[in-house]
């Protein structure tokens, strides 16, 4: 019953933040999810012919007992939390730009933004330098003048932190549904996709299927490396800096395909079919994606994950234009990590940008993805993966 119990409290967020700063909330879902364990556990012993060893009534007290006490414990520790542990567990983080009122509230931490974080900017930089900061916060409230509050909300929402964006203009209508700090109101603009328990679910699949991959595919892996090796003078792995999760940047490892002379670290230029910069064996692993493959090492390390939206370059272009000068959404799409695959690549939406429109459907693609996240659509999308694959080598 215990195992259980957690299982269930996890799967319908009993122990988010939201939950854990609001007693009633606290109590309903403790309440809810021994219901729920209590009513598993009867189901199993039923399928398996058990239940006729169960003692209804001290089944029944103890349920409903143990409700009464569970949901009492969290209201009444909720409510004391701050007393019990000695202040807010949560990290509330304040970004102030010094152009307008600050909240009233406790914030463990107050920011001045100054000229160090300007969202208007589009700067990938700024973006990485704003993702390490607000990484260890469980929620932030942004402070900034009307002018700057849209490009906020739009730089917060792929960081994968609740986001709030003050507007005391809102104190007087009074609003609904809408978060504060103290008395004053703010706009929830960002939250992460998945909970606590969707990302322990997807990490936990991520490093399966990647363990997996890793051990049997080493002896292809040292294969595509000894080919790299003999075909042209240069490291095997190449190593490009794409944004991640949370907009912050990390080192994507990819097989060396081109002649190191001509390697775009930056992505300023995509490859295209005749491109002079490819090696011989470098054609054939990309054009069978296996130079994709030291990428399962990026999963295992965490920068990745097995699905998810396609990392891009810094200087990734679509027409010309950067591929956020295209489309202000663009930074939604890292508030999950990046993957191997994902929903645009099994749809057809790969390979070089040529025009504004092919940044656009990978990008509806992506934002639909994050919309709509399930364990079984992943695995959906990897098996969608393979018949892409095998279909496309086929021709």
């Amino acid at each position: 019953m215990l195992s259980v119990y957690f299982l269930t409290s996890f799967s319908i967020r009993a122990y988010d933040q939201e939950n854990l700063t609001n007693p009633r909330h606290a109590a309903a879902q403790g309440a809810k999810a021994l219901l729920l364990s209590v009513c598993a556990v009867i189901l199993v012993a039923f399928v398996f012919q058990a239940s006729e060893d169960f003692p209804r009534v001290v089944i029944a007290l103890g349920a409903l007992i143990g409700t009464l006490l569970i949901a009492s414990a969290r209201y009444a520790f909720v409510r004391n939390m701050a007393q019990l542990i000695g202040g807010n567990p949560f990290t509330v983080m304040l970004l102030h730009d010094g152009r307008s009122p600050i909240p009233q509230g406790e914030f463990s931490q107050v920011i001045e933004t100054g000229d160090r974080f300007d969202p208007n900017l589009h700067d990938p930089i700024m973006y990485d330098r704003l993702a390490r900061l607000v990484a260890s916060a469980d929620r932030v409230v942004v402070a900034c003048a009307p002018d700057t509050r849209i490009a906020w909300a739009n730089a917060l929402k792929g960081t994968g932190v609740q986001s709030e964006i003050f507007v005391p203009e809102l104190s007087q209508l009074a609003p609904l549904g809408i978060s504060s700090c103290a008395a004053t109101p703010t706009m929830i603009v960002a939250v992460g996709p998945l909970g606590l328990f969707d990302r322990f679910l997807k990490r936990l699949f991520d490093i399966a299927v990647s363990a997996l991959a890793l051990f049997l595919l080493a002896p292809v892996l040292g294969i595509i490396a000894l080919l790299v090796r003999l075909d042209s003078p240069g490291p095997i792995l190449f190593r490009q800096v794409r944004i991640g999760w949370g907009n912050e940047m990390f080192h994507i490892l990819k097989f060396r395909s081109m002649y190191v002379e001509g390697s775009d670290g930056a992505g300023h230029r995509s490859a295209s079919r005749d491109d002079d910069r490819i090696t011989r064996v470098g054609r054939f692993i990309r054009m069978t994606s296996m130079d994709e493959l030291p990428q399962i090492i990026n999963v295992l390390k965490g920068d990745m994950s097995i699905v998810g939206p396609r990392p891009h370059a810094l200087g990734s272009r679509a027409a010309e234009k950067l591929f956020w000068e295209v489309d202000g959404r663009y930074w939604q799409r890292h508030s999950v990590k990046p993957g191997l695959t994902g929903l645009a690549q099994v749809r057809g939406y790969r390979g070089a940008t040529l025009i504004e429109d092919d940044l656009r459907n990978r990008l509806q693609a992506d934002l639909e993805y994050l919309e709509h996240w399930s364990i079984w659509r992943d695995i959906r999308i990897v098996l969608q993966t393979f018949q892409v694959l095998l279909h496309r080598n086929a021709y």
